[in-house]
């Protein structure tokens, strides 16, 4: 079986992306007219907002207005940026959702003055927006953007955003306040110089917020932290249409180039929206999940051929996918399985510009009075169920 790339779109928001082994068949008078499929096993998480019902931004001097079309594709754009360099390091799935990583990178951007805070604002993609005398402008478009799809209880997701700190760092009511109502995170105190038992504090509040489905989040800490991010999401969607188990057969998946396995894979014959990229020679197509979600499958027209796409993965590129899709009968085939990945985002983020944050030149001046912090990781748990 070959590896494909996933989108998945939630409420309009494209929440996942990844790169799998799932393969739809079409026939050969079809073949213009199809996509999805890739090489590695990878699995990304990406948020983009496609709303028919906001307007573009236009351009003003140089700057976008500050729109929540506009914010949301920037936030994609950084997924895509994070998901190039995750895949460049890592031969196994990837999943990576930038609504996660982007929640808390925003929430300390807030946070964060002088160099730290161009730097933050920089890798998000946010610069080229105008700034607003508003400062609640960009956390409500971010509440926005999240409550679309947390809202929603068809998704069938569960995510959310924590801030372990020292126990006696003293917090800034004010952005403790900030974060709460516009990014619900939630500051906990740990004794970090007691890290067996802070290890042992956080996995446990991190598995019963999951309700049992991340269970053991970190396998050490050390006394040296001060300040732990994290983030985690799960999904498991329905399917609008879902595909009859009895077709469902065992084939070989490809975990990495080294690597495979034998799963269950998920047949089906339908009538989908699909559509051809000329330019990039691939197939996509459309499978619709309840709560408004979809996932995008992109299939590489030469076997193997996923590295070039990857490389121009952009908003604007899913938006003219979706523009030219057309109702195609199209054999598809799934994997049926379950993508967990844990990814300590610390050098990842550096290595997209955000280096203060990290570093002893941090400037966290919103957040405490304290005279030096630095954030001393980000980890970002994913769960995704096909």
């Amino acid at each position: 079986m070959n590896t494909g790339i996933y989108l998945l779109l939630l409420s309009e928001i494209c929440v996942e992306i990844s790169k799998a082994g799932p393969k739809p068949k079409t026939p050969k008078k079809d073949r213009e007219t199809n996509l999805l499929e890739g090489n590695e096993n990878v699995n990304i998480s990406v948020e983009w907002h496609h709303h028919k019902n906001i307007s573009k931004p236009f351009e003003e001097g140089g700057l976008e207005e500050f729109t929540l079309y506009n914010f949301t594709e920037k936030t994609a754009n950084f997924g895509f940026n994070l998901y190039r360099k995750i895949a460049m390091t890592h031969d196994d799935n990837v999943i990576i959702s930038p609504l996660s990583v982007s929640a808390l990178m925003t929430a300390y951007m807030l946070a964060a003055k002088g160099e730290t805070h161009r730097q933050i604002v920089k890798s998000l993609n946010l610069h080229a927006l105008k700034d607003r005398v508003d400062h609640h402008h960009l956390p409500a478009l971010f509440k926005q953007l999240k409550d679309n799809i947390t809202r929603n209880e068809e998704l069938l997701l569960v995510q959310g955003t924590l801030s372990f700190i020292q126990k006696d760092f003293r917090l800034k009511e004010s952005f403790v306040n900030l974060s709460k109502q516009y990014f619900d995170m939630e500051f906990l105190r740990m004794d970090f110089q007691n890290f067996t038992e802070a290890k042992f504090l956080i996995n446990q509040n991190i598995n019963k917020r999951t309700e049992g489905k991340i269970p053991k989040l970190f396998e050490e800490l050390d006394r040296y932290n001060k300040l732990l991010l994290v983030d985690y999401i799960v999904f498991k969607g329905k399917w609008v249409y879902p595909f009859n188990s009895k077709f469902t057969e065992m084939e070989t998946f490809h975990i990495n180039k080294y690597r495979s396995v034998q799963i269950p894979m998920m047949f089906k014959s339908d009538e989908v929206n699909s559509t051809f990229d000329e330019n990039l020679r691939c197939t996509v197509i459309k499978l619709p999940y309840k709560g408004k979600a979809y996932m995008l499958i992109v299939i590489p027209e030469k076997e193997g051929d996923y590295i070039s796409l990857e490389d121009h993965l952009t908003t604007e590129l899913v938006e003219s996918w979706l523009g030219s899709m057309k109702i195609r009968k199209v054999d598809i085939s799934i994997p049926k399985f379950k993508l967990e990945q844990k990814y300590k985002m610390k050098k990842l983020l550096y290595a997209l510009g955000i280096k203060n944050l990290f570093t002893r030149t941090a400037d966290l001046s919103y957040l405490t009075d304290e005279g030096y912090i630095a954030v001393s990781q980000v980890s970002l748990l994913q769960l995704f169920e096909i």
